[in-house]
């Protein structure tokens, strides 16, 4: 039995809705408590939902008893600080799994693409259930910033850049893409990033903010794509022979989620 998908995905496998008013809200981020967590780059994590309302970041599946990305539970003392964040979370009413606020800090182009990573959301979740998507509110001014999409982590020509405007709002089946976000500021880069499930309710929410599949992407010049991709496979290289000599085969990279 298919699971239920948003259909506004079909096509591209994103949506790039209207811009919110990010100015019109405190910097509630800033007020956060933020735990290490391994994602795309020099990340810290600030959940707002966790397994069991503990500060974690770790997937659902890795508790007892295991579930999918779904039924988060509210972390009362982060939504004390961030009451906006969490009815923006809230605000379609599809059901929440995870939802975290990340601090990235400023990276190059090679750096994001070589931390290009496909997401776990719907282990163990059921067919004919709703498939667990990715929503990305970016809240800081990253207008130089790219959301950094690929159906294949090796094929350049299968990217598609996403810009970070303030206040953009992007949602993405991140178990369909290869992504990172390339920050060239100066500053860390804060996003909220909420695990959504698909259905009437996330469909209506699309709807209503206009979601566009075929937003247009960012061009670069094929000399920066280029050196790119050759420092991914350097690095992608050097990693192998460092666990190598510890006589250790590497296996392929596993989602980071």
């Amino acid at each position: 039995m298919p699971f239920i998908r948003s259909h506004a995905l079909d096509e591209t496998g994103y949506v790039v809705l209207d811009r919110y008013d990010q100015h019109a809200d405190p910097a509630e981020w800033l007020d956060l408590d933020y735990v290490p967590w391994r994602s795309s780059g020099i990340t810290r994590f600030a959940p707002l939902t966790s397994y069991a309302g503990d500060l974690d970041c770790n997937g659902f599946w890795n508790h007892t008893p295991p579930r999918t990305d779904k039924d988060g539970v509210w972390i009362e003392e982060q939504v004390r600080k961030a009451p906006v964040l969490a009815r923006r979370a809230s605000e379609p009413g599809a059901n929440i799994g995870r939802c975290r606020v990340i601090e990235l800090q400023p990276n190059t182009y090679a750096d994001a693409i070589y931390n290009l990573h496909q997401d776990d959301n719907n282990r163990l979740n059921a067919e004919g259930t709703g498939w667990v998507v990715r929503a990305f509110f970016n809240l800081t001014d990253d207008s130089d910033s790219l959301l950094i999409l690929r159906q294949d982590r090796f094929d350049p020509a299968s990217e598609v850049r996403l810009p970070l405007e303030p206040g953009s709002r992007i949602i993405v089946d991140t178990q369909r893409f290869w992504h990172a976000v390339w920050h060239p500021g100066d500053a860390p880069r804060y996003a909220l990033i909420t695990s959504w499930t698909s259905g009437p309710e996330l469909d209506a929410y699309i709807a209503a903010g206009h979601g566009d599949p075929h937003a247009a992407t960012v061009e670069l010049d094929q000399q920066t794509v280029d050196d790119a991709q050759l420092e991914l496979h350097r690095r992608i290289e050097e990693r192998r022979r460092a666990f190598e000599a510890q006589g250790i085969v590497m296996e392929p990279p596993a989602p980071l989620g």
